[in-house]
């Protein structure tokens, strides 16, 4: 006999099986309607008078030169947003974290509606614009050559995000970019774009509208096929020679089960990975659960006294493997 399904797990069961251009989501009368206002009232204080249109999408993002911000549609709706962790491990960003990509995502539409892009000084200070957008690219760890914003090093990927990270900073209250900044070349970037405000700030816009990535209306995928291509987007499968290093990170033959300190970690473990080095959740959270499952295969054990310290070896051990994989796209090179 099947066991009943909960009245929770039938509404979910309704939900997925819905297309998302059906689910009547719009951001009017949510929290994200609130925080897209507060944008607008930096911007204004600012000395910016541009107030970028906002659309729901299937992601974060600027499209390519039109300064409009597409939001994630699942932000909107508090199931949606549980139905996100619970699918993929990831949990949709807090208050805090809308705001930071919201000031960064205005950057990319002040740059955008300007075309600064297309300045000899814009391209002296942060590169080539036409530079190939790269999903896998080397970073360069605590380089002053770059502000400090979302975490990991985003602001390296490309010249036009250079610029959003730049303009976020700028923008952000209270951030006292000239003190934190001081006598770094990332200074001379902050002082561009607070010129440029100067300038243009107050000007109309040169472009207002183009075409946009994936609105919300063209979403016919339905909202359980769009979560099970999320959580299947990335795979990681890592080289059996990792299973000798797992055996001397944990050597001991009595004490607690070591997945089930790593499991009880595991959340903390993937924040601070993706903080430090900038890969993509998805990714560090695959790496990190299938590690999980080769320590309970091996059945590895900590010592009672030991928990603190292995802790501290393992976040090492993983992020050295995540650091091969940024400057060799690999996580083992074999």
């Amino acid at each position: 006999m099947k066991p009943r399904m909960s009245m929770a797990g039938i509404q979910e069961q309704g939900l997925l099986s819905k297309k998302i251009n059906e689910l009547a989501l719009k951001i009017d009368g949510t929290p994200v309607e609130r925080l897209v206002f507060q944008l607008y009232q930096e911007l204004e204080k600012a000395g910016i008078s541009i107030k970028p249109k906002t659309y729901l999408s299937d992601g974060w993002g600027c499209p390519d030169r039109v300064p409009v911000i597409g939001i994630p549609f699942y932000l909107v709706d508090s199931k949606l947003g549980s139905l996100k962790s619970q699918l993929t491990g990831i949990e949709p960003e807090n208050d805090t974290e809308v705001m930071m990509i919201l000031r960064h995502e205005a950057g990319h539409a002040f740059n955008y509606a300007y075309r600064l892009y297309k300045s000899l000084k814009w391209r002296k200070l942060f590169g080539r614009f036409s530079l190939p957008y790269k999903e896998q690219y080397k970073v360069i760890p605590f380089s002053a050559r770059f502000v400090r914003h979302v975490p990991g090093w985003y602001v390296q990927k490309h010249p036009d995000d250079d610029f959003a990270e730049t303009f976020s900073v700028w923008l952000t209250p209270g951030s006292d970019w000239r003190k934190r900044y001081k006598g770094t070349p990332a200074l001379a970037k902050l002082l561009y774009v607070d010129k440029t405000v100067r300038e243009c700030g107050k000007k109309p816009a040169v472009v207002t509208r183009g075409k946009i990535d994936m609105p919300i209306e063209e979403m016919t995928m339905t909202l359980g096929a769009w979560y099970r291509k999320q959580k299947k987007r990335c795979r990681v499968v890592l080289h059996p020679i990792l299973n000798e290093d797992l055996k001397r990170l944990f050597p001991a033959v009595e004490g607690k089960l070591a997945v089930d300190i790593l499991r009880a970690n595991r959340q903390q473990l993937i924040r601070d990975l993706h903080l430090w080095t900038g890969v993509e959740r998805q990714t560090l959270i695959a790496l990190v659960d299938e590690l999980l499952e080769r320590v309970r295969l091996l059945k590895l054990k900590i010592e009672n006294d030991q928990t603190v310290t292995l802790m501290a070896s393992m976040s090492v051990f993983v992020t050295t493997l995540v650091m091969n994989y940024l400057n060799r796209g690999q996580f083992v090179e074999v």
